[in-house]
């Protein structure tokens, strides 16, 4: 085979065959193909899509490039959720030490930031000490004994979609619904779970762009996963306004910190409740009222909190910044955006808002760039809200002062405010099994 004729079939809109599939993903993993070749068919992808069955050809492709995880000695049943991404999405933080407090394991493992939104280890990796990277026999370990590990996707664990990631990102193929399914359902059925729970967001701030489009995608992922012998399941989350009001790597953590004490904001907290109480429902722990009410004990009582404690420790991490959240690094400049009129901040585009803060320096414009955990957005004004003239909407933080007036323009270029109040919008729009 050559990769030439596989560019070009799919650039010419055919059908690509399980045989060629499987023979680009492992030519590529085996460095037998370059990034500029790969590139030009996740473009051709991208523009010209991928019936199901190449889309299941390529996840099981995916999942096949490397290792595939055995957790028989994890101790219980495994559930895992996975975010589809958005800007201030931080619910891996929260709902997976609820879930682990619960009698669940959570044996995770995650990716880092990926375009405009960030990622779960870039998220964690803000903690003083703690390591994502940790051998398999640790992992385990951690999970019996905590509940949960959260951990970076391994070298040896679908190793193909480690390299078409980072590409992706840089590539500008990252919305292409065929390559989020593969990426996604290629690592979770490569790891040994029992049970996964996806937030396929949509809006402004996704990647799918419309509610029809983010249904699709679900319920691609779902089909495949059943037919790979999972229980699954998908909410359809809003993603037209960033989720919380933090934005940026520690100050994510810390507002994930605030829901767990009971004190995050509505919209994120509700969120949360709704996956983890999936998540046990899924797992058979009772039916959704109940396990909707166990999530809510655990989060009063400080359980909850106590498990994050754990994991943080168990990984080398400082967790005294669990329970001290002023203890983080902060960055060493702030800058407040004010509203230039009056009214209710009728919408937001909330990728201009992860690029506002992707410019401050807390996400990544190539794969070699080094994120800044300590920069970061909090919002003090959502949609729906009535602002005046000269008051405050947000404040930025980073290390690199010349980037706050940039910033600020995308921002505030992001920031429809008008007279009339806009519709309310649920921030949960639908549910996939």
């Amino acid at each position: 085979m050559r990769m030439y004729d596989i560019i070009k079939n799919k650039r010419d809109g055919k059908t690509l065959t399980r045989e060629e599939i499987y023979w680009f993903i492992d030519s590529y993993v085996k460095g037998e193909i370059p990034d500029y070749q790969v590139s030009a068919l996740l473009m051709a992808i991208y523009l010209q899509g991928m019936n199901l069955e190449e889309t299941a050809a390529l996840t099981m492709a995916v999942r096949d490039s490397g290792d595939t995880l055995d957790f028989s000695d994890v101790n219980g049943l495994r559930v895992d959720k996975h975010s589809t991404g958005g800007v201030g999405d931080k619910t891996s933080l929260i709902v997976a030490p609820i879930v682990a407090t619960l009698g669940v394991k959570v044996a995770k493992m995650s990716g880092r930031g990926l375009g405009h939104t960030g990622g779960t280890i870039d998220k964690l990796e803000s903690i003083p000490g703690l390591k994502t990277d940790i051998e398999k026999d640790e992992f385990i370990k951690i999970v019996n004994e905590v509940g949960i590990a959260i951990v970076g996707q391994s070298a040896e664990l679908a190793p193909a979609d480690k390299l078409l990631y980072a590409l992706r990102d840089v590539t500008a193929t990252v919305e292409s619904k065929p390559l989020i399914v593969s990426s996604i359902m290629g690592k979770k059925l490569a790891a040994d779970d029992d049970c996964i729970v996806l937030d396929v967001k949509t809006g402004s701030g996704s990647f799918m762009k419309t509610l029809e489009d983010s249904k699709e995608l679900a319920q691609m992922m779902v089909d495949i996963g059943k037919k790979a012998g999972k229980r699954m399941l998908a909410l359809i989350t809003d993603m037209d306004r960033p989720l919380g009001n933090n934005i940026g790597n520690s100050l994510e953590v810390i507002e994930a910190i605030d829901v767990l004490n009971g004190k995050g904001p509505q919209d994120l907290t509700e969120i949360c409740i709704a996956l983890a109480a999936n998540m046990l429902y899924l797992a058979e722990k009772g039916t959704y009222e109940f396990c909707e009410s166990e999530v809510k004990r655990v989060i009063k009582d400080g359980s909850a909190l106590e498990t994050l404690a754990k994991m943080v420790k168990a990984q080398g991490g400082d967790n005294s910044v669990i329970y001290n959240p002023e203890l983080f690094k902060k960055a060493t400049y702030s800058y407040n955006v004010v509203a230039d009129k009056e009214g209710y901040i009728h919408s937001v585009d909330t990728e201009g808002y992860g690029t506002a803060a992707l410019i401050l320096g807390a996400g990544r414009n190539t794969k070699e760039d080094v994120i800044d955990f300590s920069a970061g957005i909090i919002l003090n004004k959502k949609t729906g809200d009535f602002v005046k003239k000269g008051e405050l909407i947000a404040t930025l933080y980073t290390n690199k002062k010349e980037s706050f007036l940039e910033s600020e323009k995308r921002l505030k270029s992001s920031t429809t405010i008008l007279p009339e109040k806009p519709a309310y919008r649920p921030i949960i729009l639908g549910k996939v099994e």
